[in-house]
This record gives C-alpha cells, sequence and structure tokens, in this order.
C-alpha cells in the first residue's frame, strides 16, 4: 500500500438529511475533467505549432508567388504570433500542479472565443476586391467550436454561450474590416449572411455537449460501491482515488477509497485471484479491530471491473501533521492525552497480531466526536503485518515499508521478525515531532535518514523544544527511540501506563480541548481517508511504496 495520506476539506452542508442542499454536480467526474483539462493543453499547443507553420507557409507561398513583400512583417503576422504566445501560455498552464480542471476548462472556453476572433481577424484583414460575392460558408470558427465541444467537455449552457460568442467573431471581424477600408461587402447584414453557417454548428455542438454530460453521468452512476454512492472526488494518486460516499437508505456519509488491480499487480506482482483474496483477508483483520480509537471499515469489496474499494468512517478534525504545521509545538500534557490514546489502538491492534508499520503525524488524526474533543483516530493499516498468519501479509519480506522519517531502525533493516515495539518507535518519532516541531533526525533523502535512524543518537526533546517538557515525557521518548527493540517500552500498554502515572506532565482536560477547538477550528470539516497518497503535495521524507 501508500505511505502517505489524503486530507481533504467538505463543506459543513455535505451530509445527507432533510433540508440539506442539494449534491454537488456529477455530470462529469473529477477524473475525466482532469483528463479533459489535459487536452486544453495539448489543443493550445497543436494550436500554436499550426500558427508557426501558417505563418512560414504564408511567406514561402508569397515568395513563389513573386509577391514583393513576401519577407516583410504583415499584420496576419502580428495576429499569429500574439496567438502563439497565448497558446503557449495556455499549455505551460495546464501543466502545472495543483491547478483546478474545472477552472481550466473555463479558461478553454475563453481561449475557444479568442482563438476564433484570431481566426476571424486572419481571414477578413487583407485588402478585399471590389464587388467579390458574399456567400454562405463553413470556416474554421465552426470547425473549432464542433471539436471543443466534442473534446472539451462543459455543460451545454456554458458551451451555448461560448460558442455563440465563438460563432460571432467571423461577423465582427468583417465589420472591422469594412471600418478599416479593407472591404466594402454592403450592408452590415451581410456579414450575418455569409457565416449563419457557423451559428448552425453552434446548434450541434451543444447537442454533443449534452451527449458528453450524458455519458459522464453514466460514469458516475457505474461508480457506486454496494450500498454507497460516489458524490465528490476527495484525492487522486498514484494509488487510487478518496472520494466523499453516500449510503443510499441511511443517512451517513463515509469515506471510499478506491484502488484500480492494475496498481496492486504492478507492486505485487501477483495475479488477480491472489491480490483479491489477499484485499479481502486484509480488509476483514483490519474490520476486526475494535479500538474506538482507530478509523472504523464499514465495508469493502471488489467491483465488476476490479476495482478494490473500502468504506471507511468519515472524521471531522485534522491530523497530526497539519496540527503541527499550523500551531507550531503542543504542550506536553496535550501530547501525553494523545499518545494514550493512539496506545490503546496499537494495543488492540497488536493483540490482534497486528503491526501497524507507518505510525507518523499524518496517519493520527485528531477529531471531534460528538461532543468530545481531541479525539485520536489511528488510520492507515494498510501496511499491516499480520503476524501469526503469513498467508494474509500484504508486505512482501525484505523490502522496508514505511515512512524514512518515523522509520525503526529494524524497519530500515529489513529485518522480518518485528513486533509491536516497531511501531512505538515511529510513536516516539511522532511524539518528538509534535513536542519540537522538528523531525528527530534532519537529513536530506531517504537513504540518509534511515542511516540517522541506524547510527545517530538523537538530542532529548526538551533540548530542542520551544516549550517546557517535562522530564518524564523526554524519559518516554527516549524510551521509544531506543535503537533496540528489548529496550523500548514492551507494549504499547506499557507506554501508556508510563505516561499515565507521570504527575509532572500536567492535565490536558476536556475543558481545554473544547476551547481549543472552538478557538482554532471553529466549525472546519476535514474529511480523513486511509492510505491515499497525494496527487499534488508529497509530504517531505516519505516514499511511496
Amino acid at each position: 500500500m501508500s505511505d502517505t495520506r489524503f486530507i481533504g476539506r467538505v463543506p459543513a452542508t455535505t451530509p445527507a438529511q432533510p433540508g440539506a442542499p442539494r449534491e454537488p454536480n456529477r455530470a462529469i467526474p473529477y477524473d475525466l475533467l482532469k483528463d479533459a483539462s489535459r487536452r486544453v493543453g495539448i489543443i493550445s499547443l497543436l494550436a500554436a505549432a499550426l500558427w508557426v507553420l501558417g505563418i512560414a507557409l504564408y511567406h514561402v507561398a508569397s515568395r513563389e508567388m513573386r509577391d514583393p513583400l513576401w519577407n516583410q512583417w504583415q499584420a496576419s503576422d502580428s495576429i499569429g504570433v500574439v496567438s502563439i504566445a497565448v497558446s503557449l501560455a495556455l499549455y505551460f498552464y495546464t501543466r502545472g500542479t495543483g491547478r483546478d480542471p474545472k477552472f481550466i476548462l473555463d479558461l478553454g472556453l475563453a481561449y475557444m472565443v479568442l482563438l476564433a476572433f484570431a481566426l476571424g481577424l486572419e481571414n477578413h484583414w487583407a485588402v478585399m476586391e471590389p464587388g467579390r460575392p458574399v456567400l454562405p460558408e463553413i470556416s474554421w470558427v465552426g470547425v473549432i467550436v464542433l471539436l471543443f465541444a466534442a473534446i472539451v467537455p462543459n455543460t451545454p449552457r456554458k458551451t451555448l454561450v461560448a460558442s455563440l460568442i465563438a460563432a460571432s467573431m467571423n461577423p465582427l471581424s468583417m465589420l472591422i474590416s469594412k471600418a478599416q477600408g479593407l472591404w466594402d461587402f454592403g450592408p452590415a447584414s451581410n456579414a450575418l449572411l455569409m457565416h449563419f453557417p457557423d451559428f448552425l454548428i453552434v446548434g450541434a455542438a451543444v447537442v454533443t455537449s449534452h451527449v458528453v454530460t450524458k455519458l459522464g453521468q453514466q460514469v458516475t452512476k457505474a461508480r457506486e460501491m454496494g450500498s454507497y454512492r460516489l458524490v465528490t472526488l476527495l484525492g487522486k494518486g498514484g494509488m487510487g482515488e478518496v472520494w466523499l460516499a453516500r449510503h443510499r437508505m441511511l443517512a451517513r456519509d463515509a469515506a471510499i477509497k478506491l484502488i484500480q488491480p492494475e496498481v496492486l499487480a504492478r507492486i505485487s506482482g501477483d495475479n488477480a485471484a491472489l491480490m483479491q483474496r489477499r484485499f479481502e483477508q486484509e480488509a476483514a483483520t483490519t474490520a476486526s479491530l475494535r479500538s474506538p480509537h482507530t478509523v472504523e471499515l464499514y465495508d469493502f469489496g471488489v467491483t465488476a471491473d476490479g476495482v478494490f474499494y473500502y468504506v471507511m468512517e468519515l472524521l471531522d478534525g485534522i491530523d497530526l501533521e497539519t496540527l503541527v504545521k499550523r500551531f507550531g509545538p503542543q504542550p506536553a500534557s496535550r501530547v501525553a492525552s494523545i499518545l494514550r490514546q493512539v496506545c490503546r489502538s496499537l494495543e488492540d491492534a497488536h493483540v490482534h497480531g497486528m503491526i501497524h508499520r507507518d505510525i507518523k503525524p499524518s496517519n493520527i488524526f485528531l477529531c471531534r466526536m460528538g461532543n468530545e474533543y481531541d479525539y485520536v483516530k489511528v488510520l492507515d493499516f494498510g501496511l499491516v503485518k499480520v503476524i501469526d498468519n503469513n498467508d494474509t501479509q500484504m508486505t512482501r519480506e525484505g523490502l522496508p515499508r514505511g515512512t524514512p522519517a518515523y522509520m525503526a531502525p529494524e524497519l530500515a533493516l529489513g529485518t522480518s521478525n518485528i513486533d509491536g515495539r516497531t511501531d512505538l518507535y515511529g510513536l516516539g518519532c511522532v511524539a518528538y515531532f509534535l513536542l519540537t516541531g522538528g523531525l528527530v533526525f534532519e537529513e536530506s533523502g531517504a537513504t540518509a535518514m534511515m542511516l540517522a535512524h541506524l547510527q545517530k543518537v538523537p538530542e532529548v526533546p526538551s533540548a530542542r523544544s520551544e516549550l517546557a517538557v517535562p522530564a518524564a515525557m523526554d524519559r518516554a521518548v527516549m524510551l521509544c527511540l531506543e535503537k533496540d527493540p528489548a529496550k523500548r517500552p514492551a507494549r504499547a500498554g506499557v507506554l501508556s501506563q508510563l505516561l499515565e502515572n507521570s504527575a509532572d506532565l500536567g492535565t490536558w482536560t476536556p475543558e481545554v480541548a473544547e476551547n481549543w477547538w472552538r478557538t482554532n477550528i471553529p466549525g472546519e470539516i476535514v474529511a480523513a481517508h486511509d492510505e491515499t497518497p497525494p496527487a499534488q503535495a508529497e509530504l517531505k521524507g516519505t516514499t511511496t511504496l
């Protein structure tokens, strides 16, 4: 599986309940929008190349026709250069990271209008012979309008408006040509007479857009997973997609993670049947965890086209990595409260023979659960190793899995004989990050980071934190960071008891927690979803395996 997580914001009005707003527009799924936005870039690059070729061929043809002005700059050249610049700018913009595909499609419509205007000027800028007849014709503008409707999908309404404007560019260019004294074509109505076929094509473009929209709706409907229907894409990465989903009968939202079978095949080298068996075994094992501090798995399955999916609870809160990045190091009393709750989740997993193997800040979530605040949920059991049954292992022996900045030495060495104390090392790294705002070792590169965990002795948190760190917290963290697993706490429950019995750590009361949330995160809804890597921003110090 993956070592990173997806966190996406969802409007507070998302839950399906009486009086709730209508669902988001599902006409065109996100992945299809993304593909369409890439096509906008391809079209703009192709247009730039055609403008360059057109300018060059025009001058070559002029020379062959012995035009004395063949080697001089023409007004049409200026139009072409501006069009090339706009086309290339759009191309490079679409290749940027983190672009909203819907916005790119809107830009594509604006680009279509500008392209139509440039073509209209190009067609009608030259001096025309007096008395040249005005005959109806289908121009390149009509072709472009139909092309954009077919391969750059948008809503029929937007397509209609943009296409009408684009089709008007030829008549507008004719009027400009007449005003410049380049062509006297008689009454102004002749401009519309000459190009009315382009307006007929607009009707065909709207129909085409409607068909594409319907196809998008069919794709969305086909993506219903069991009793859940996909509503909004929250994130997409190398391992798959994470969606906000809605139960068709119950007023309950969930998070669904989709994994394409070819992704698992590429990683594991296994055939489809074996992958499905391992997927089902791992999901069943994860579902057996009963700690309230472990993210709950509602359902899992495989679609008719072989896509694996998990259905998990949708969380309201913030992950620890985001917490520290936004609010800085945390007080020892709060860190102790968080660690004790994580220990309860890990103790349950370890009793069931499961090792998390990727404990890190982005896999630990602080939530609001009803009227409880700072309620911890541990996420991403996708890298688990089931100790007592090698047949259910989703990982492959000898390959280090996890995140280098939080990786226990035995994991870095690829040791197969590991136990729950491996997770306690990662938890020690998490505590260090919470207390200091920094990593245990500040190294660049995954290899250097793993070597540091194998060889270097870390400073105590109190030496690096801007906040007061009690000696008891220093001892607990340094015990977890012992290189030798035998020197770490024997179990997560032992660490929890150690923190519980340390009086100098202070108390993070429910009242303090509630006040912090109401002050710092009022009304924010953050959806957390299991083990999907971010497509737009990879977390520093992680590896996707």
